[in-house]
């Protein structure tokens, strides 16, 4: 089977890959790309590693075809950064210590990145539910929501 030309833009920068019509945007991005923040926990969409912003929706990459993503955006936990300057969830998450063996947490700050976008005054309530698709087997949740709340709050501020 031929493989598939695809032109999208990645993290804001224009990306041509060639890939085959069943692999998965979460392969492309890892293996071709070799943007590895995005991981791959469970392959069925139940685990939130692999989230990523597509066109502006939040979506696990291992449900995603890559051939879906012809003339699209795609955002990673690599995009979320501005050179040296990290995304002030990156840096909470880092300062409120909301992060233990990290393998989640491209999932959570990608996920969390698609709330305060949608809603910078959420209730804790809201932050877990919108999280609820992201497991952790290690931190226990409660840093990582306290992050988000507190980066909501400082987006109010500012």
């Amino acid at each position: 089977m031929a493989k598939q030309h695809v032109s999208t833009l990645i993290n804001g920068e224009p990306a041509e890959f060639l890939c085959d019509t069943e692999q998965t945007l979460l392969d492309v991005l890892r293996d071709e790309l070799l943007l590895t923040g995005t991981k791959e926990g469970c392959s069925s969409g139940d685990c939130g590693a692999c989230s990523v912003i597509f066109d502006g929706q939040l979506v696990c990459a291992c449900l995603v075809l890559a051939v879906e993503v012809e003339g699209r955006a795609v955002k990673t936990v690599e995009g979320l950064a501005h050179g040296d300057r990290l995304h002030p969830l990156q840096q909470r998450f880092l300062e409120a210590a909301a992060l233990q063996c990290g393998f989640c947490t491209p999932g959570f700050l990608v996920a969390a990145k698609v709330l305060l976008d949608r809603n910078n005054n959420p209730t804790e309530s809201e932050v877990r539910y919108w999280l609820a698709g992201n497991l952790c087997r290690c931190t226990g949740y409660d840093k990582i929501v306290r992050a988000v709340m507190d980066v909501a709050a400082d987006i109010r501020r500012a």
